[in-house]
């Protein structure tokens, strides 16, 4: 586990990664205890043998919320690992948080596509650059995630600025 970024978590809190393939969100949750991580891409590989097999997203999807599930009725911290742009899938994630009375919080991977679509290029399952694009073009703006009810929301830039004041935008 790599040190922990400037970013303090409620206990108990749901914490949403939000940005494209390539933006680091796994990078950032590689920094967290292993068990903290819930992720699409594992259970999908479980299921199949392949992170890229959409088509076990529905069983994937299950397999998270039944973890989401555990670990926030114990009131135990968790990082959703995935892109998190939809906003259907957003609202699942507060719905959950509500339901077991947690603070949700979102981290906003706003990283410039070329870098994205860099780091992308790079990796050892490398998500096709439409895919890239059209999620970067659906990341929210800040403003919009505290609108949709999330506790406390970060920019994945501020936390990584080598002086980095933790600045929050609180909803």
């Amino acid at each position: 586990m790599l040190a922990p970024l400037p970013l303090h978590l409620p206990d108990g809190a749901l914490c949403a990664l939000v940005g494209p393939p390539g933006s680091g969100k796994s990078t950032f949750a590689a920094r967290y205890p292993d068990s903290w991580r819930v992720c699409l891409d594992a259970y999908r590989r479980l299921a199949t043998d392949s992170e890229a097999d959409q088509s076990a997203t529905p069983v994937a999807a299950e397999i998270q919320n039944l973890l989401l599930d555990a670990r926030l009725s114990r009131g135990l911290t968790v990082l959703v690992d995935s892109t998190n742009v939809f906003p259907h899938v957003r609202a699942g994630l507060l719905a959950r948080a509500r339901y077991w009375q947690r603070p949700i919080v979102a981290v906003l991977f706003d990283v410039p596509l070329p870098t994205v679509l860099a780091r992308n290029a790079g990796r050892r399952r490398v998500v096709p650059a439409a895919v890239v694009r059209e999620h970067h073009q659906l990341l929210p703006a800040a403003d919009q995630l505290q609108h949709e009810g999330f506790t406390a929301v970060h920019l994945i830039s501020e936390l990584q600025a080598p002086t980095s004041t933790l600045h929050a935008t609180h909803g």
